[in-house]
């Protein structure tokens, strides 16, 4: 697990330098006459700003980030989310395709420490799934300073099926500002051409929907 939340930290500050070392090239492209001392003076913020961007990382993880929390009762969610300034909570079952959507948030923990994803079995939460209203899963509440401003429920908003790719959940959740988005990252899917979305074989065999839009089996 340590090893684990090194190689976040690792990932999150290398991330922060490359967009840092990005935006200064594109400042000394622009700007044709710097001298010495404005030279020192970026370079001094620029190590200001990694500094900064580490101690960040480090309270992250001393607050849970970094990884996928568990909550195992309902008034731990209220305990979870105090304080922060971003959550990400998958309401789930044990179903195809919440394991899905465990796969996706469990890259994205890692990915964006400025964020607290956790995940509670709504089956064991009756209070929050009618408090918050929750009747598909899976379904990603969206917290912004302790108060849920948005919804992912299923795959629709996703392609509408099983096989979308993180990135595109990564879009959805930078549009809801619970991630910062990764200009890197899209630049370089920008790149890419678009890639059609069709139902994987495992999907398709289950039906048009195999999301569930209740909590039973009936």
């Amino acid at each position: 697990m340590a090893g684990l939340v090194q190689a976040a930290v690792e990932q999150s500050v290398l991330r922060v330098a490359k967009q840092l070392e990005d935006q200064l090239d594109s400042q000394l492209h622009a700007l044709d006459n710097l001298g010495d001392d404005d030279l020192e003076r970026i370079r001094q913020r620029r190590i200001a700003d990694l500094r900064q961007q580490q101690e960040k990382s480090r309270e992250w993880l001393a607050r849970g980030h970094g990884e996928v929390g568990e909550i195992h009762e309902e008034k731990a969610f209220f305990k979870e989310m105090k304080g922060e300034e971003r959550m990400v909570a998958h309401f789930y079952r044990d179903s195809w395709p919440c394991k899905v959507m465990d796969k996706h948030i469990g890259i994205l923990c890692r990915q964006h420490l400025e964020t607290k994803f956790v995940r509670i079995n709504a089956e064991k939460a009756p209070y929050l799934t009618d408090k918050l209203k929750i009747w598909m899963l899976p379904t990603l509440a969206l917290i912004k300073a302790e108060k849920v401003v948005d919804y992912v429920v299923g795959f629709d908003a996703l392609g509408g099926a099983d096989d979308f790719s993180t990135d595109v959940l990564a879009d959805r959740l930078a549009a809801a500002d619970v991630i910062k988005p990764d200009a890197a990252a899209a630049a370089a899917r920008a790149a890419k051409p678009a890639r059609n979305t069709i139902r994987s074989g495992i999907y398709s065999a289950r039906g048009e929907s195999d999301e569930d839009s209740d909590f039973g089996d009936e």
